[in-house]
């Protein structure tokens, strides 16, 4: 490793279960995750992230002044390294294992898997305690606490969430999307599949699923409304709806506005049911 390994070092299990030599006291971060690199922001790391991707969008003026160093399966090392960081954070699905592999050898890299809100929020406390930002990430919890409690029990729908088109791909269970998709109120009709996280599917196969309503995701295949007609003609006694697959998806700090958007889809989609039975 470089010259900072010399900073004060602890030896700590990350949510992967692979014990990582971190300092301390984080001083040069890069982050290898959009939805992580918002929360470093939320959590008031400004001057320690020096590093992020270039799907790191959130926030603009940090996708701005940035070191961008590539994508999140692409980064290059090299890059990375002569930002000379103290602290590398990824992620077990959105980073590639060789990429990771790489880049352990020379620097401190602390990974996170999250399939959970409850790993979402553990993932959200652990970096506020290795940044020595603990105080911020225990704000973020408490205020999901109580947004949380302003979600209502709606009237369940049967659905299927598309992330991909050409092959069709959707989200199953084992995934942050589903727990996201359950406190909306959907019941995942590919919650049975154990055979892959995001299975692939065709119209028939949906028509046959026969779900209430199926969600269109702007991540990470960018559905929009242009899509809609298309899908009614494969499903034509379907909902079909565009939604924000950042606040399905995203588990760092953008989680807080969940609750409000999930409010304003189920009342659009109601909105949609009183037109079609009109």
């Amino acid at each position: 490793m470089h010259s900072l390994k010399r900073l004060p070092m602890r030896v700590l299990c990350d949510q992967m279960g692979r014990e990582v030599e971190v300092p301390s006291q984080p001083r040069r971060i890069v982050s290898l995750v959009p939805s992580q690199t918002e929360l470093l922001f939320d959590l008031g790391l400004e001057s320690e992230v020096v590093g992020i991707t270039r799907f790191c969008i959130y926030p603009e003026n940090w996708y701005r002044s940035k070191t961008r160093v590539g994508g999140t399966k692409d980064a290059t090392v090299e890059r990375i390294l002569a930002l000379k960081p103290d602290l590398v954070i990824g992620n077990k699905e959105e980073n590639a294992q060789s990429l990771i592999q790489e880049l352990e050898s020379e620097v401190a890299v602390w990974m996170t898997d999250v399939r959970s809100v409850h790993q979402a929020m553990k993932m959200i406390l652990d970096l506020g305690l290795i940044t020595g930002h603990e105080q911020q990430a225990r704000g973020i919890l408490e205020k999901w606490d109580r947004e949380i409690l302003e979600i209502p029990t709606f009237q369940p729908l049967r659905s299927a969430y598309l992330i991909w088109n050409k092959p069709l791909m959707v989200a199953g269970s084992d995934t942050f999307i589903h727990e996201m998709l359950a406190l909306g109120g959907f019941e995942n009709c590919f919650s049975e599949n154990r055979d892959s996280r995001y299975p692939q599917t065709s119209w028939s196969e949906l028509r046959r699923m026969n779900p209430d309503v199926l969600l269109l995701s702007s991540e990470p295949f960018p559905f929009t409304e242009s899509h809609i007609a298309a899908v009614r003609k494969e499903l034509p006694f379907v909902k079909v709806v565009c939604v924000n697959g950042e606040l399905f998806s995203w588990y760092g700090s953008r989680i807080l506005r969940f609750p409000a958007y999930i409010r304003s889809l189920r009342t659009s989609l109601d909105d949609i049911s009183r037109i079609h039975m009109g």
